[in-house]
């Protein structure tokens, strides 16, 4: 596809002459710096409970991809927030992949974005100030081609640079796709390649090629809007996107939501080029790890799989694709839908039974 301000180097060379490495300034970045699901549930575990509130219609208690509130039979508000710390060293680029990242909750959810207020935390002793803007124009642009305003926002002075969006969107309450509505029987149908989290790790490492890093900031930008138009069609029963807690983390947030068991065809998988080979040489992120001892006893994988099939399966995408629960007579629609708005690595990986409340997946 057509993208603009393609300026990006590999890894191997600075952003521009004299200019700061921005994955340099932080310990972690993009989704692959979310707390750990495991400590992060117990976080949440605190919280008092929260009482009735008649038109909120998705809360925090199916980890769902953002809040939605009805406001009357044909409206529902939905709000989300999202923020990381840079995954790449190009300013305009992490400003858009972060944006884009974002702005998924809501098409994630069938929705359509509104408006959006901007989340920024520089260092700005540290990090020149070009380059911050170069940050926000990023976002800005991905906005734009979202169709919406960067309405406002809030700064502070940071340690590490995070950028980020708070985003506003709008679904007909009939329409909204949750995580949690799977039904067996259902197809299941991924929206991108995976790979963004291991690329991302040799990014850092300046074992990725400038072919490979092209790949990764593409597939980061694209925008999920397909989303509404997916959730406009009868068939499509539960809808999420897949960011850090990986393919089997949101897969699995299915099968608890549902109470279902959701089947992986590993073999149906796409992967980003160079992020299958760069895992079997040990490149993986952190995070693969923390996701697996997160939900891994509620993961059955089969006997024959190798490690690094694992990591990938763990790996933590970066404004990842959407994860579709669709009826077996809508799948061929579903995907032809995806393939018309742009998503050429849309594929079908598997699929929802009746059963005990898992991941199952198989190669």
């Amino acid at each position: 596809m057509s993208l603009p301000h393609t300026t990006s180097t590999s890894a191997a060379q600075p952003t521009a002459s004299g200019a700061a490495r921005l994955t340099a300034l932080a310990h972690g970045g993009g989704c692959g710096c979310k707390i750990d699901p495991a400590v992060l549930k117990e976080l949440l575990g605190q919280m008092p409970a929260m009482p009735a509130y008649e038109g909120l219609l998705v809360g925090t208690e199916t980890a769902d991809d953002a809040a939605v509130y009805q406001l009357n039979d044909e409206q529902a508000i939905i709000a989300t927030t999202d923020f990381f710390m840079p995954i790449v060293d190009d300013p305009y680029d992490f400003g858009q992949i972060a944006a884009t990242n974002a702005l998924s909750d809501i098409y994630a959810m069938g929705g359509q974005p509104l408006m959006a207020l901007a989340i920024v935390g520089m260092p700005v002793n540290v990090l020149p100030h070009e380059q911050i803007g170069q940050i926000l124009a990023g976002g800005a642009q991905a906005c734009q081609r979202a169709g919406i305003p960067v309405a406002g926002g809030h700064s502070i002075d940071s340690v590490e640079p995070i950028y980020g969006l708070a985003a506003i969107g709008m679904v007909h309450p009939q329409r909204l796709k949750r995580n949690n509505q799977a039904q067996a029987g259902d197809v299941l149908i991924f929206g991108k390649a995976l790979g963004v989290g291991v690329l991302s790790a040799a990014f850092k490492q300046e074992r990725l090629s400038a072919a490979g890093y092209e790949a990764m900031r593409d597939s980061m930008i694209q925008l999920n809007t397909v989303g509404p138009l997916l959730a406009a069609l009868e068939g499509v029963h539960a809808m999420t996107d897949v960011t850090g807690f990986g393919l089997l983390g949101h897969a699995n947030e299915i099968a608890q939501g549902s109470g279902l068991q959701v089947e992986i065809d590993y073999d149906a998988l796409r992967w980003l080029p160079e992020s299958t080979e760069l895992a079997k040489q040990g490149v993986v992120t952190g995070a693969s790890n923390r996701n697996w001892k997160a939900y891994g006893q509620q993961v059955v994988l089969p006997d024959n799989i190798e490690l690094y099939q694992r990591h990938l399966l763990t790996d933590p995408q970066t404004s990842g694709g959407l994860l579709v629960s669709c009826a077996p007579e809508q799948a061929d629609e579903v995907l032809a839908l995806f393939r018309r708005e742009g998503f050429a690595q849309a594929a079908r990986i598997g699929q929802v039974h009746a059963g005990a409340a898992q991941v199952q997946v198989h190669i």
